[in-house]
């Protein structure tokens, strides 16, 4: 494993954020507090204001809401695609390469806070990119809804790939922090159900749910990080499995066979508590015979991919994400 020294800082940026702000008493919220400030949290994360700090969307790529009718439910997706009279025509006649991208946040989140990574993937690849407003975190949905969400929507769009103008023939997944949980045992279902799979990016993912999960050195190291702490990821475990479930079940770090998955990039910043789960996926995978890059972001904190406003390593991650996924989607 990587060592990161004890020197390291995050960016000016983040640190003047997390300065500003003030850390809610996490473990002792109510079900009322945690809602309130979700609410909060998310109207903040789609504003104009937030665009300082979460990006501008590429103007190349055109956004907007969709509504997804599942048998026993709906799902709003934020969908981006290349704009009208941008790219080879006659490709996107033929259907364009889907991405299936699911937000990070875990009890808070919004596809919003992603705009400026999944625009520009859209207008780069190009590509249709699809991410899922999925349920999150509370007393009564546990992680088990979010991962039944992700997959859900994948098979929709696939299955309906005409009326999305997608090549269901070119699919990948990308998911950041919890939804890089949630895209990673995609592609494991993905495998046992014969879905083609082209791609997986997983952005600083949480793979490990179990006890254990929180032993590694990057926890103990960065467990009071700026952009996420000890006692947010004891609530997240909390809330994602309720007593009597097996936390195995939804760690992907524990799957019984990683082989034969879509192949991986796995983006880890540096200055990050789970940093050492991207690094022991991506062993696991490797070993299992799944090809997979490991790419890490000394100096970048948890959640930098959607803070490029304060985190200058969040450019450099979105090229290699798009180099990666232009690779693996062609022809």
């Amino acid at each position: 494993m990587s060592e990161v020294t004890g020197m390291e800082r995050p960016p000016l940026g983040v640190r003047l954020l997390h300065a500003l702000g003030r850390e809610p008493d996490w473990l002792a919220m109510t079900a009322e507090e945690l809602v309130a400030l979700r609410d909060a949290v998310n109207r903040k994360r789609a504003s104009r204001l937030a665009r300082l700090i979460s990006g501008f969307p590429d103007r190349r790529a055109t956004i907007q809401w969709r509504e997804v009718a599942l048998p026993d439910r709906g799902l709003r997706v934020r969908v981006y695609r290349p704009s009208p009279g941008r790219g080879d025509e006659r490709a996107a006649r033929a259907g364009l390469p889907l991405v299936l991208h699911v937000h990070g946040g875990g009890f808070v989140g919004t596809a919003v806070q992603s705009d400026w990574v999944n625009s520009h993937l859209a207008a780069r690849l190009p590509a249709v990119v699809v991410s899922v407003e999925h349920r999150l975190l509370d007393p009564e949905t546990p992680l088990s809804a979010a991962i039944d969400d992700g997959w859900d929507v994948l098979g929709h769009v696939v299955q309906h790939a005409a009326q999305w103008g997608v090549d269901p023939a070119r699919t990948a997944i990308f998911g950041e922090s919890t939804g890089s949980m949630v895209t990673a045992l995609a592609a494991i279902r993905a495998r046992e159900s014969g879905l083609l799979m082209r791609a997986q990016v997983l952005v600083n993912p949480a793979v490990d749910l179990t006890s254990a999960g929180f032993d590694h050195a990057s926890i103990n190291r960065h467990g009071d990080s700026p952009t996420l702490t000890m006692k947010q990821m004891r609530l997240f475990q909390r809330l994602a499995v309720p007593p009597g479930t097996d936390p195995r079940a939804v760690s992907p770090l524990y799957a019984d066979d990683l082989s034969g998955l879509a192949p991986a990039l796995v983006v880890v910043p540096t200055i990050d508590p789970v940093a050492d789960h991207g690094r022991c996926y991506a062993e696991r995978l490797r070993a299992a015979g799944t090809p997979a890059r490991l790419i890490e972001y000394p100096g970048a904190t948890h959640a930098f991919l959607s803070m490029p406003g304060v985190v200058p390593q969040a450019k450099a991650a979105r090229a290699e994400i798009v180099e990666f996924l232009r690779g693996a989607l062609a022809g």
